[in-house]
């Protein structure tokens, strides 16, 4: 019989990826991992492919017991990771041996922690991803007992006397602060709104309680159009920033519809989204201008700092004579 991890408290944990992409023009949201960098974080810190299948909790605890030797990795927002009670690293790879509980408790600061197996699992896909999509009913939550198919086990590796964590990979951790700046470039309506665009820099928001993977909403000092007239229907980004009729900000996240008539200010950025990602309700946030060439030039820091993560897991697993089955 196939190994697997059996979820023992589900809390809000679903089996994601970095969702569909190329798949808006037939209508289809994105979807996948809403802070994309905690989840590619995750995912390189196994060996595996950034795409691969991994966990997404979402602000409660979460327990599983593997049923064979695995190595995984927690990332995203700071949390409590114990393995059989003792306390273990994020940002880290960690061993866990057969039968052992591992547990994801006390989320703080931050929304969702991603959590990422050596080898990955199997899942089911839709258009190219396992990424859940609330609108067709793809991909459920996860609920205890259910059990997921390992692909690869690991023989534990740990310090048998000091207990001294095996690894030293230095990932990229961004920060949690208690208020976050997210940086935006110019919407395409940005002109509408006139003076009061500027509203949108000058004071902080807060995250209502009615935001989800679809959108946050936000409230505080909203800009308003200046302009008359009716604006059709269209296609719009991830990371859109909506200004409706009301008293809210709509920004648009992964799961948006690909299609919306409302005029976009701003455009939250690809480093910006991750952090978004990780914002709770009741938190405040600011937005902060940036040039193209400014988010070109983040995202791809970013994305270097993940390439030479990765360098290094490959040294350390070679090292140590950790393989891990291809997981693209």
């Amino acid at each position: 019989m196939a190994d697997t991890l059996t979820i023992r408290t589900p809390g809000l944990a679903t089996v994601q990826d970095l969702g569909r992409v190329g798949r808006s023009r037939y209508g289809l949201p994105a979807g996948g991992a809403a802070d994309q960098h905690s989840a590619r974080v995750a995912n390189v810190l196994c060996g595996n492919d950034d795409r691969a299948p991994l966990l997404e909790i979402t602000a409660f605890d979460f327990a599983c017991v593997p049923s064979a030797d695995i190595l995984v990795a927690v990332t995203g927002a700071p949390a409590d990771v114990t393995v059989d009670g003792s306390a273990r690293s994020q940002w880290e790879p960690v061993s866990v041996c057969a039968g052992e509980t591992l547990r994801v408790s006390g989320i703080r600061r931050g929304l969702r922690v991603y959590l990422a197996v050596l080898g990955s699992f199997e899942a089911d896909y839709l258009q190219g991803s396992c990424a859940p999509d609330t609108i067709l009913g793809f991909g459920p939550a996860l609920s205890a007992g259910d059990e997921l198919v390992l692909r690869a086990a690991c023989p534990p590796l740990d310090h048998p006397y000091s207990r001294i964590p095996l690894f030293r990979l230095h990932a990229p951790v961004p920060p949690f602060p208690a208020s976050w700046t997210i940086d935006v470039t110019d919407g395409p309506d940005r002109a509408e709104f006139g003076d009061t665009a500027s509203r949108l820099f000058d004071a902080p928001f807060t995250v209502s309680p009615r935001s989800n993977h679809i959108g946050l909403r936000l409230l505080g000092e909203v800009p308003r159009r200046v302009t008359q007239g009716e604006i059709l229907s269209r296609g719009v980004p991830i990371g859109a920033v909506e200004v409706p009729a009301g008293d809210e900000l709509l920004v648009l996240h992964r799961g948006r519809g690909v299609t919306a008539g409302y005029p976009v200010l701003a455009v939250v950025t690809a480093t910006g989204l991750s952090a978004l990602g990780q914002v709770r309700p009741g938190q405040s946030i600011r937005f902060r201008h940036r040039t193209l060439d400014q988010a070109v030039t983040a995202h791809r820091a970013q994305r270097g700092a993940v390439d030479a993560l990765r360098t290094r897991v490959r040294t350390a697993f070679d090292a140590l004579r950790i393989r891990a089955p291809d997981t693209a």
